[in-house]
């Protein structure tokens, strides 16, 4: 009666449809009662064999080209036809900027320098050590500091004034309270400039404190300016002493400039620091254009932020993390507010939203480690005094003074979740090759490891690309046919049991055939 009800109901291709499926069920059905175990281990084992084989091109393909060989067969000629674009090809005239960029790398790429923006020894990374009883500074990072003091705030003419030699004793010493006596015992000779740098930086315990005592040195960092300079044309020794003062006074306005920014006096800040830019423009080295930029964006002068970028932002000088990810920031700041990445994926990028994407990208290829402290996926610290840029201690110094401007910024965040780890499939390989700069320096970690105190922090690496879902899937593959044919050739009676388990389902499905082919039969009619 099911028949009759069925073969009325259904037209005679759909009854062909079902007649086939049912002879196939059936075929199938006494195809697999008549294997036997030894047709089992030589199938797993034949199939461990095959996939074993194409996990190893797979690897091989993905250690020398950096992607999958199923992958890009698919991306490259299969996506064209079902309709795709390929937009994983880089441009020839980013891979020649790339492969000219590449000839520049040197050993001197991981140059150590001056964090911009370093915190008071006193005021600041003694009371961290008070509260929490750790060292914020590594031995490694405070030498260097020592040696940039001897460079800076001595010359060879320092036996000429008393206080002058003190102090170039007191830059040596590697005990702090040492140091400290020692600028007092200057001070009870003359007004010396250095000695009161020394006190502001390291006695001083509030910001206030350390102001005042800049204030002092200014007054004696000027008249120590204006008599050199006089002189600086007398000889080599005037001439080096003159290089000193300007040194120390440029040093003293800086810090000046910077205590007024964590006092809240931030408009006042940011015209000390255009002063002091005004005054010694060929002083770029001290990087006082990064003070600035975090200064406007503070205040939320996006426009002044963008005119500083627009001169510092230049090929020919070095980069920074303050400069890529401010540049990143005004680009996103444009389209944040709006963003979705569902939207996007529906009708695609926009002209801004494509310029905020690439400048995020450009960022990441530069320092890979700031977004995970922008995003706050991993703990921020005290910043060192000295950085490595495109390492983990600049990312640190960098998120540690940003994050908040990143913040305020509706969506800034969101677009840089969203898009930041794109930046790595778009990087030629090996990771060590640029793409946008010179290639990354492989000595970073080493050098990172040196600067940040790794007792309570884990130096951030280099991401590395994760696996390919072929070599995962193909791995996974293998192992399982492999153990297949290890449990079949162990165990072949209860591999036997288990191969008619599944077989009596099979043939539990083939008496529901007709039922099955009735419910198909009727969706197919209607």
């Amino acid at each position: 009666m099911l028949e009759t009800f069925v073969c009325r109901r259904l037209k005679p291709t759909s009854l062909t449809c079902c007649f086939l499926l049912l002879l196939v069920s059936v075929a199938v059905s006494m195809f697999l009662n008549t294997l036997t175990p030894k047709f089992y281990v030589a199938l797993t084992g034949t199939s461990s064999l095959i996939s074993g084989l194409i996990l190893i091109f797979e690897w091989w393909y993905f250690r020398k080209y950096g992607t999958s060989f199923i992958e890009q067969v698919s991306v490259s000629h299969l996506r064209p036809l079902l309709g795709g674009v390929d937009s994983t090809t880089p441009s020839n005239s980013n891979t020649s900027n790339g492969e000219a960029d590449s000839n520049r790398q040197s050993v001197s790429e991981c140059k150590v320098w001056r964090n911009p923006l370093n915190l008071f020894r006193g005021a600041e990374y003694n009371r961290y050590t008070w509260v929490t009883g750790r060292e914020p500074l590594t031995y490694y990072d405070m030498n260097l500091s020592a040696q940039d003091h001897q460079t800076f705030f001595t010359c060879d003419s320092d036996h000429l004034r008393p206080a002058d030699a003190i102090m170039q004793k007191a830059w040596r010493e590697r005990n702090p309270q040492a140091r400290i006596s020692a600028a007092h015992e200057a001070l009870e000779l003359e007004d010396c400039a250095t000695a009161y740098i020394l006190l502001a930086e390291e006695e001083a315990t509030t910001i206030m404190e350390a102001e005042r005592l800049f204030k002092q040195a200014l007054k004696a960092g000027e008249g120590c300016y204006r008599r050199s300079q006089q002189l600086q044309h007398h000889g080599t020794q005037y001439e080096a002493q003159h290089r000193r003062d300007t040194n120390v006074l440029v040093y003293i306005k800086r810090r000046l400039a910077m205590c007024s920014r964590k006092l809240g006096r931030t408009r006042e800040a940011v015209k000390m620091m255009r002063d002091l830019m005004k005054e010694f423009p060929l002083l770029s080295m001290f990087n006082i254009h990064e003070n600035l930029l975090e200064s406007l964006l503070e205040l939320q002068n996006y426009a002044d932020v963008q005119a500083v970028l627009a001169k510092y932002d230049d090929i020919s000088l070095p980069k920074s993390a303050t400069i890529c990810y401010t540049a990143a920031l005004l680009k996103a700041r444009a389209v944040s507010d709006k963003f979705s990445p569902e939207a996007a994926s529906r009708r695609g990028l926009s002209t801004a939203e494509m310029n905020a994407v690439e400048a995020i990208h450009r960022a990441v290829e530069f320092n890979p480690h700031v977004p995970k402290y922008l995003l706050e996926m991993k703990s921020l610290i005290l910043p060192p005094e000295h950085i490595l840029k495109r390492g983990d201690s600049e990312a640190i110094a960098y998120a540690f003074f940003h994050l908040q401007h990143w913040k305020r910024v509706e969506g800034a965040l969101n677009l840089l979740h969203c898009t930041w780890e794109g930046t790595f499939r778009m990087i030629p390989y090996p990771l060590e090759k640029g793409h946008l700069f010179y290639p990354y320096p492989i000595c970073t970690e080493t050098a990172d490891r040196e600067l940040l105190p790794t007792v309570f922090h884990e130096v951030s690496v280099y991401p590395k690309k994760e696996l390919p879902f072929f070599i995962l899937f193909t791995a996974g593959l293998c192992s399982f046919t492999a153990m297949l044919a290890l449990l079949t050739h162990q165990f072949p009676e209860l591999m036997g049991v288990f191969a008619k388990a599944v077989i009596y389902f099979c043939n539990i499905w083939e008496k529901n055939a007709a039922s099955l082919s009735f419910y198909l039969g009727n969706f197919i009619y209607e």
